[in-house]
């Protein structure tokens, strides 16, 4: 077992794009959000929200990713008394202080000693897919974009990519 992690390398850098043709608009980039905490739950629904009303796409869809493998992006309420039991609950199914491979130097390079993250990163995951009409997302009455910090405090960058007809 290598005790290094794979890197995901690219041949360019991934760019920021915005086109249309034959009516069609893709639009494209990478939003950076600071964390201030360790487990932080950010909701990004209005961001979100204030993209896809700028870039004039009535019918589509709008993808949300991740670039982290302990950052995430899930819908559910913004309240917050939730908010904080869905940390707690997270903290409670994966111990911090759990003995993880990860955290090992026998077995692993890393040390930001943050298997726990990853392993949460797991519950809850790494993108999401939306549904844009009448030039507004889709969401449910109490549905909100949540971005979940793990291994924080960090920059995050998420990817955010638009596309459909105006």
């Amino acid at each position: 077992m290598s005790k290094r992690s794979i890197l995901t390398a690219r041949d360019l850098p991934v760019r920021d794009v915005s086109m249309s043709v034959a009516g069609i608009t893709v639009h494209a980039e990478t939003i950076v959000v600071e964390t201030q905490q360790r487990i932080e739950l950010i909701d990004l629904t209005d961001r979100i929200m204030a993209l896809v009303r700028d870039r004039g796409v009535s019918e589509g869809l709008v993808s949300l990713s991740s670039l982290h493998t302990t950052c995430t992006v899930f819908i559910n309420e913004a309240q917050a008394a939730l908010l904080a039991d869905i940390k707690r609950f997270l903290e409670q199914m994966v111990a911090r202080d759990a003995e993880w491979l990860h955290n090992n130097p026998d077995h692993s390079d890393c040390d930001r000693m943050n298997a726990d993250a990853h392993i949460r990163a797991l519950l809850l995951g790494h993108g999401l897919t939306l549904q844009v009409s009448g030039g507004e997302l889709v969401l449910g009455q109490w549905q909100r974009i949540l971005l979940g910090e793990l291994d924080g405090p960090r920059a995050r960058s998420l990817r955010v990519q638009l596309m459909g007809v105006a």
